[in-house]
């Protein structure tokens, strides 16, 4: 087994080297790792390419060979490289794993900015079968045509792929500061632009949080992943004849509720909140389909994500950086 890992330097692609490399059922298998901007470690089972999907010569000798790839490259609002990575580098590598002898699963991780997440609203929960509805910008976009084409693919070539939607993806102390009213802000919204510029100060300083609500008042809704139960999705899918040709949404069971979250960290850290009026909407991802036939289940819940989030300590060499914009 030999896995082609694009986007292998990044938050998903790193943790899941890892978890496969400790995973005794793959206790054979090779990663090759093709890397753009950054580069990571080889070892003894971990081979390293540089390039870009973008250049069909790299995707074709990337693929050659592999018997899996897990596709995580991507771009966030970036119009100059959007396209080119996530629409004409995907091109690339479908049409080398439809070409070649040796590959079996195409397994790709896409993003719930396909259906638009709190943008538009849901009067159900949204399943696999909710159509897309891609936000204004570009990388929303991206994640719609990805899901077409990699669909489009099975149909035309009959290829065996999987596709896992996933929401905002968590690690360390991610959520955390998903939640300042600082500069260090990661993500968005970026709460000190809603508020008076004395008061986003002082929030930051007394480590206040948002309270953001939906366009009907309510604590908003929105629906987050954590790095850890990702990957024992993408382990789960691996050569999983149930997970032939599907679309999976993954997520924590119930979406994080603003309200509970301002509610647990006044009742165990003592901070306050602040209403945030929005437009959006809350809306919950069901995620039963990949429990029911990966038979996966997330670890994570509310309190753990908080909590997590909360007793990081992040190592003086492992600094918070953001690596793409938006």
């Amino acid at each position: 087994m030999l896995i082609l890992v694009t986007g292998a330097t990044g938050k998903v692609g790193q943790r899941f080297i890892a978890g496969l490399l400790d995973d005794p059922r793959f206790a054979k298998a090779r990663i090759r790792a093709l890397c753009h901007n950054r580069v990571c470690d080889p070892s003894e089972r971990v081979e390293v390419m540089r390039g870009s999907i973008a250049d069909r010569a790299v995707a074709e000798a990337a693929v050659d060979g592999t018997t899996h790839v897990v596709h995580l490259a991507t771009c966030k609002e970036t119009p100059d490289d959007v396209m080119d990575v996530t629409v004409k580098g995907l091109f690339w590598l479908l049409e080398a794993f439809r070409q070649s002898a040796s590959a079996r699963q195409f397994l790709m991780v896409g993003g719930d900015a396909g259906i638009g997440h709190f943008f538009y609203r849901h009067d159900g929960p949204i399943t696999e079968n909710t159509p897309h509805q891609a936000y204004p910008g570009c990388y929303a976009l991206s994640k719609v045509l990805e899901e077409v084409m990699v669909q489009q693919f099975g149909i035309q070539y009959d290829i065996d792929w999987t596709c896992l939607r996933a929401p905002w993806i968590m690690e360390k102390d991610d959520f955390r500061y998903t939640l300042s009213f600082g500069d260090d802000v990661f993500g968005g919204p970026d709460w000190k632009t809603l508020v008076p510029e004395d008061d986003a100060k002082r929030y930051a300083r007394d480590g206040t949080i948002p309270l953001l609500r939906d366009a009907d008042g309510n604590p908003l809704k929105r629906n987050f992943v954590h790095v850890d139960d990702l990957v024992a999705a993408i382990l789960a899918a691996i050569d999983n004849p149930r997970a032939r040709q599907q679309l999976f949404n993954i997520s924590l069971d119930r979406p994080v509720d603003y309200g509970e979250v301002a509610a647990y960290l006044a009742r165990t850290r003592g901070l306050d909140s602040i209403d945030i009026p929005s437009q959006f909407h809350s809306n919950w991802m069901d995620n039963a389909k990949a429990r029911y036939l990966l038979d996966w289940h997330p670890q994570y819940d509310l309190k753990r994500l908080i909590d997590s989030a909360w007793q990081y300590e992040r190592p003086s060499d492992d600094p918070r950086i953001v690596w793409y914009p938006g």
